[in-house]
């Protein structure tokens, strides 16, 4: 048997960037060849786009891992890697995107809907693209960027026209079998409907569609029973109908007492879609009020009693229905139509959505210095951080670039303002390192080998080799020599 499952948590991890390379071009009789070393390709993204075909997210209940594919590293003879290709994920239409923090970060709402949900990783520059006047052959490449990670809640949120609220056994799921071509499962004990249903219902020329939401009771909006969970299914149904079991024999249930409990826990139901949706809030939703099996005889009386009272204590249409005989189908079918269709002509006209494009920032100079309470300090910032990153600690070369970077952006300076002395430690992003203030950045690079950089071994400070070996010295026992 299919499973319905309209809540999900996926671990969503776009592609890595590429490596750039190092290269210089050799070739028979040309000794000076130059730089050549290509790009790395970008990292995939991932990308939720809306498939009609899809009704559930089943398929995330067990793979919720998603991961894209990674980027090629550069290669010589200026070849740069191969992007990696973006992956897409096929959700249901009417499924709401949620990040870590509950905040909801997209609404994918009609066939072909497409959200860059995670970001793949930019490619690192071959050590061709970072060739200048300064570095006419750098012996370095820059990595590439990680791709984002992160955990996405994705809940499922029927797109219906008219949604079916009720008590348990009220004969939902009956009139949704009887007024569409829905087959849901029917029983004669509560809670027999599990999942929501949606049927495709014909009024003349014109069809919308009705859902079937599982029987709700008092205390569903805290959790109770199966209505925390199916709730969310009415934040877009844009007519909300009461059907209302005539024929019930429990003590203390009454159609005025059914509607009243039901109102109060939709009132007390906060819609993730709130202030975001253009249906607005569910309080502000047109209802109808459906008297339901009629075809017991107490059931037709009692119907007959309330039905005035009913239409006067909350000016809602009331109308009397049996599923087994089929009587009032009709004129309910039509009535929920008029009321379809002059919510829809209320609305205002929704503009036809646009692709979103988010450029990736290359100007951005911020960074902030604080210090970390242990007498070191703290960088952060966008390009600091991704420099970081992007560096091959093993690499002089690639150090002093990296240097040179970072003061010309002015965090040296930054440093210094906040009183920062030559050895302290800073720490940008992952990486935690001595800083050395005397690195000279914005000046012409001094020859040396390739992958060094002479400036780093211009410093008076005595290193942590030479004070670890003096430090031993210090504790071996004094030898008389007498």
């Amino acid at each position: 048997m299919p499973r319905f499952v309209d809540r999900v948590v996926i671990h969503a991890q776009a592609g890595n960037g590429g490596n750039g390379c190092a290269s210089v071009h050799r070739e028979k009789f040309k000794p000076l060849g130059g730089p050549d070393g290509g790009n790395g390709g970008r990292g995939g993204s991932i990308v939720l786009v809306v498939d009609p075909q899809v009704h559930t997210l089943l398929d995330f209940h067990f793979h919720p891992h998603v991961v894209a594919a990674s980027g090629k590293p550069g290669a010589g003879s200026n070849r740069d890697g191969a992007i990696g290709a973006d992956l897409e994920v096929r959700v249901p239409d009417g499924t709401v995107v949620l990040d870590e923090d509950g905040r909801m970060i997209a609404d994918l709402v009609g066939a072909g809907t497409r959200f860059e949900a995670v970001a793949g990783g930019r490619g690192g520059l071959g050590n061709a693209a970072l060739a200048s006047r300064a570095r006419k052959a750098p012996g370095f490449a820059l990595l590439g960027e990680k791709g984002q990670a992160r955990d996405l809640t994705l809940e499922l949120k029927t797109v219906a026209d008219v949604g079916l609220v009720g008590f348990p056994s009220a004969g939902k799921s009956s009139l949704v079998s009887t007024i569409s071509a829905a087959k849901p499962k029917i029983a004669d004990y509560p809670f027999t409907t599990l999942v929501p249903n949606l049927g495709v219902v014909s009024a003349g020329d014109h069809t919308f569609t009705v859902a079937d939401v599982p029987g709700l009771i008092p205390g569903a909006s805290a959790g109770r029973g199966l209505g925390l969970d199916f709730l969310r299914h009415l934040e877009r149904c844009a007519v909300l109908v009461h059907v209302v079991d005539c024929a019930t024999m429990e003590p203390g249930r009454d159609p005025i007492s059914d509607i009243e409990a039901l109102e109060a826990e939709l009132a007390a139901y906060q819609p993730t879609l709130q202030g975001d949706s253009a249906l607005g809030d569910l309080a502000d939703r047109p209802r109808a009020v459906v008297l339901n099996k009629i075809d017991v005889p107490d059931a037709r009386e009692l119907a007959e009693f309330v039905r005035d009272e009913v239409a006067e204590k909350f000016g809602w249409p009331v109308l009397e229905i049996s599923t087994v005989t089929r009587d009032g189908l009709r004129p309910l079918i039509f009535a929920l139509w008029d009321m379809v269709a002059a919510y829809r002509a209320a609305q205002p006209e929704v503009a036809p959505r646009r692709p979103v494009i988010r450029p990736i920032a290359v100007d951005e100079t911020g960074f902030t210095v604080t210090p970390d309470g242990a007498g070191g300090f703290v960088v952060r910032g966008t390009r600091p951080e991704r420099w970081i990153a992007q560096t091959a600690f093993d690499n002089d070369e690639a150090v002093g670039y990296l240097g040179d970077r970072l003061a010309r952006l002015g965090v040296e300076d930054a440093l210094l303002k906040q009183g920062a002395k030559p050895g302290c430690a800073v720490t940008i992003g992952d990486v935690t390192f001595d800083w050395e203030p005397q690195t000279l950045a914005g000046v012409d690079t001094q020859m040396s080998g390739r992958g060094t950089d002479l400036r780093l071994e211009q410093t008076d400070r005595i290193g942590a080799a030479e004070r670890k070996a003096a430090r031993r010295e210090r504790r071996l026992p004094d030898v008389d020599e007498s």
